[in-house]
């Protein structure tokens, strides 16, 4: 039987490179059952490592901040102080029109309580407000940022809260401050790898069952991905063990989703691709030998984007920027080695009976060119240019959200509900300075003492400042300041004090504290992106070049990613305004999510045009477009729903920050799928036609005639002119 490519069935395709020699090998008549129980061995071994994970995680300063940040240097200064680990939770009593004898002598009963329940650690002096309407005091709890003890600050916090109740009858009673607002957090990311690796397993379920309407064929790659997701999390905790990788919350819970949705996709093309060549192949095993041969490069150059696009974090300044990117790589790196020899192995063993009741017979007819996207780009072929000029002003009208893009988010907005801790800032920020659970601290020379105290008091910004210990020549101030923890105000204040400080001589004074931390967050998200984003670019220019042999087709891809992520963050900036209600967006967000739209989203893309490139060669750039989107229309947007479900997910926990980054890339993921894939790159192909493909020897091909609608005739393609 005659294929598509000029052969006969039981003529491999040539191919060199890697692929082509390892495309045999887990379709081999014996290899695959190898392959199989390799793969069984390798998850017994590493399964219980990969449930250490969260043993490594860190989330302290440290963790997140840049290596030179000045917030960074008072976090270790402050180890030199007796009290230099302290996390302090404040206790807040409140009462509209003043607090009563009644609550007065609770105070003290629940101060004296706490005493004895912490003796290590006593309760401070109440402090009464000027109103009248509350008293606070603060219980300086130890705090290493180590997830050990992270854990024990957060039972001490919670026994707090149990132990003094939540007021009633009038008054109200809340722990905040930052132990408060640390076991709040815990809250929020306790079993977030459960939850998030739970929700990404049901959401692929789901939608792979809807896929291929199959009671068998689902769980294979189910099954595959839940494997490359105990690999990559047992080889992330190994290399936090062995090489000092810094693994944290927001890593170790973006991990599964990232192997879930690339991994899944990966599946969805393979498994596309091996179903198309058992209609023209009768042996399973030359079928499945084809089909790596065919997707396997795309699937290559696909995750070799998204392995490099997070390495390129290696060069972030943020801590926790940096950290995302070798764990995200090695979750890319695992989900892509599963997919290519476990997958093919497992779908070889079971052959055709897996795909019932819809079985592709040998021989059979494929209706893929027939259906919805042969129309879609039956219809862009008619007039093209028009189509993706309308399409990038489109695009662009969206990303005119991006004019309101604010990335200072306040503390008190960064959670979707209102955990104890916020709530108790508000009441702090009611009868005290809006500062005063949270103050800044400065660390300085013992002999500029007294100068120092002084510059930091005549600070605007600042309303208190008192010594709150000494170590050795070094003097540690608490600086309370009247703006709002993590606002705009209170960051001018970090300034302003950090400016007058730094002037005294001989006083080599720093400024930390929860602001200046969140202030030095702020700045290294900044550099980062004037950094990584061009990086991201060039790297996956340079694969794509590699890919499809050529310049101007990267070039093109390139810049409608770019465009497709402007137009993704400028509506999601408007959604989070007008609908969620964030007061901002999170730091991190615009970096992230370009790393992921860009090496992710361009995904799409390169599943489309290394088909259009392998087309190109026999029917011309024209009708290789149009077979090229007939034919791997459907896995594509099956693809793009499963990946942009699998961020989605993100939203099940209530960080306005996790809410953001899945929001904005389950949408850009679907308006890659949709309409920069579906609608602009065939447009411009079709426009540009072989020029696309300059300088490779495509691009001298001479020019097919007009594009046709095309039809699928007994397994090959068919151009008709109307």
């Amino acid at each position: 039987m005659a294929t598509q490519y000029g052969q006969t069935a039981g003529t491999p395709p040539a191919s060199g490179g890697l692929v082509g020699k390892l495309a045999g090998f887990p379709a081999g008549k014996r290899t695959k059952w190898f392959i199989l129980v390799a793969w069984i061995v390798v998850v017994a071994a590493v399964s219980p490592l990969a449930a250490k994970l969260g043993d490594v995680e860190k989330n302290d300063a440290a963790a997140w901040l840049p290596g030179n940040a000045e917030s960074l240097a008072v976090a270790n200064l402050q180890k030199q102080f007796a009290n230099g680990e302290t996390s302090p939770a404040v206790v807040v009593y409140h009462r509209d029109g003043g607090l009563t004898d009644v609550d007065r002598a609770k105070i003290e009963a629940d101060r004296q309580a706490l005493a004895e329940r912490f003796p290590q650690t006593p309760p401070g002096p109440a402090v009464p407000s000027q109103d009248g309407q509350a008293v606070l005091y603060a219980i300086p709890f130890i705090d290493t940022g180590s997830n050990i003890d992270n854990n024990d600050l957060s039972k001490d916090v919670k026994a707090v809260r149990a132990l003094i109740g939540d007021g009633g009858d009038g008054l109200q009673v809340k722990v905040t401050g930052p132990a408060g607002y640390t076991t709040d957090l815990i809250d929020v990311f306790g079993g977030i790898d459960t939850t998030l690796l739970a929700a990404s397993a049901a959401v692929v379920a789901v939608l792979l069952l809807l896929t291929y309407r199959s009671p068998f064929v689902w769980l294979v790659p189910l099954l595959s991905v839940a494997l490359a997701n105990q690999v990559a999390t047992a080889a992330v905790y190994g290399l936090a063990k062995s090489v000092g990788l810094t693994v944290n919350g927001q890593s170790g819970g973006i991990l599964p989703v990232l192997v879930f949705g690339a991994g899944t996709d990966y599946a969805l093309l393979l498994i596309a691709r091996y179903r198309e060549e058992l209609r023209r192949h009768e042996d399973k095993h030359e079928a499945m030998a084809f089909a790596l041969r065919q997707a396997g490069p795309a699937m290559l150059a696909s995750g070799g984007t998204v392995i490099l696009g997070l390495l390129t974090l290696l060069v972030a300044e943020l801590n926790s920027n940096q950290s995302l990117g070798p764990v995200g790589a090695v979750g890319i790196a695992a989900a892509l080695l599963v997919m290519l020899t476990l997958l093919p192995a497992v779908l070889v063993i079971f052959g055709r009976r897996l795909f019932w009741p819809f079985v592709p017979r040998f021989g059979s007819v494929s209706h893929e060119g027939n259906g919805i996207w042969a129309k879609i780009g039956n219809r862009v072929a008619r007039r093209p240019r028009p189509v993706w000029i309308g399409t990038a002003i489109v695009l662009a009208v969206l990303a005119l959200g991006l004019t309101g893009l604010d990335t200072n988010l306040p503390q008190a907005e960064q959670f979707r509900n209102e955990p104890d801790a916020i709530a108790g800032q508000k009441l702090l920020a009611a009868s005290y300075p809006a500062g005063a659970g949270q103050p800044a601290t400065v660390i300085a020379n013992k002999s500029a003492a007294d100068a120092v105290k002084a510059v930091i008091a005549g600070t605007p910004g600042v309303v208190a400042v008192q010594i709150d210990g000494g170590a050795g020549d070094l003097v540690s101030f608490a600086v309370t300041l009247d703006a709002a923890p993590s606002s705009q105000a209170a960051f001018d204040t970090i300034d302003r004090l950090r400016d007058r400080v730094h002037a005294v001589a001989g006083a080599d004074a720093v400024v930390g504290g929860p602001d200046a931390i969140n202030l030095d967050v702020a700045r290294a998200n900044t550099r980062d992106r004037r950094v990584i984003i061009p990086l991201v670019l060039v790297v996956v220019l340079v694969i794509l070049a590699l890919l499809l042999r050529a310049l101007v087709a990267p070039l093109l891809l390139i810049a409608t990613v770019v465009h497709s992520f402007a137009a993704a963050l400028g509506a999601s900036i408007v959604v989070f305004d007008r609908v969620f209600g964030f007061a901002a967006v999170e730091g991190s967000i615009p970096l992230l999510g370009f790393v992921f739209l860009v090496a992710l989203g361009v995904d799409y893309n390169i599943f489309l045009m290394s088909r259009v490139h392998e087309e190109a060669k026999h029917l011309g750039t024209r009708q290789g477009m149009l077979k090229g989107l007939a034919v791997t229309g459907g896995v594509i947007t099956s693809a793009g729903l499963v990946l942009a479900a699998t961020f989605g997910v993100l939203s099940v926990l209530p960080l306005v920050s996790m809410t953001e980054l899945g929001f904005m890339v389950a949408f850009g993921v679907l308006l890659d799928t949709l309409i920069v894939r579906s609608i602009l790159v065939p447009a411009l192909t079709l426009d540009l036609d072989r020029r696309v493909w300059w300088p490779s020897r495509l691009s001298r091909q001479p020019v097919a005639p007009a594009a046709a609608p095309m039809t699928v005739r007994g397994g090959t393609i068919a151009a008709e002119r109307r």
